[in-house]
């Protein structure tokens, strides 16, 4: 019963309806799909994919295993230092902005689910996504690596719709795009588990270069 309910938890918190308006952010993938860097399902695939190899696995994967330790043994320092590395990991103003918004937006959920430890963390300058995410995960009973596979799914999932709004995509080249880049979920999750603090870190220009881009963007969609 407890298993069960702990996965339900899971799908809720990685489903698209979620109201932290995740919807509403691409991560420079409409600059990118602008300036005629992705046009296809093709190069959409390898975009989405490039950033969960350069950017996914090798920071937002492990600093979420950290903050989710943290959160389990009421560390706060080492939840806050974790919180501020992932920030600075973010190399545009757009991508640090959507951290923070979304981060606070599941904190403001969160308090008024009842989790009112959440409270402090809805102007908190150090919330992050994976913060408060990894606080629902260990008051919810999810165990951390179903918790790794559920937020890179959820990412994983916004880019691919992002994808199909903008390039634009048809809706079954969507799910095998989805099918295609979750096979990949597992076998990164098991390795940003095993990942020594000295090994956390990675950068993608082409994300750099359309997030900064994309905040000059004369006639867009999305925040980011």
């Amino acid at each position: 019963m407890g298993t069960d309910l702990a996965l339900l938890r899971l799908l809720q918190l990685v489903s698209p309806g979620l109201p932290i308006g995740m919807y509403s952010y691409s991560q420079g993938l409409e600059r990118a799909v602008d300036d005629g860097w992705v046009s296809n399902a093709t190069e959409a695939g390898e975009w989405i994919g490039g950033l969960i190899d350069s950017c996914m696995a090798c920071i937002d994967l492990p600093i979420l295993a950290r903050l989710y330790d943290g959160w389990e043994h009421n560390a706060e320092e080492r939840i806050i230092y974790w919180s501020q590395i992932l920030i600075a990991c973010r190399e545009t103003a757009e991508l640090r902005a959507e951290d923070r918004q979304t981060g606070q937006a599941l904190a403001r959920l969160l308090d008024a689910l009842a989790l009112t430890k959440m409270q402090p963390w809805i102007r908190h300058p150090e919330a992050t996504l994976a913060t408060v995410f990894s606080f629902a995960a260990v008051n919810w009973g999810i165990t951390q690596r179903e918790t790794l596979i559920g937020y890179l799914w959820s990412w994983l999932e916004n880019q691919v719709l992002c994808a199909v709004k903008l390039v634009p995509l048809g809706q079954v080249a969507g799910q095998r795009l989805l099918m295609d880049l979750a096979g990949k979920i597992p076998v990164l999750v098991d390795e940003a588990l095993s990942r020594a603090d000295a090994d956390i870190g990675g950068s993608a220009f082409g994300l750099a270069l359309a997030s900064s881009r994309h905040e000059m963007q004369y006639s867009r969609l999305f925040r980011s």
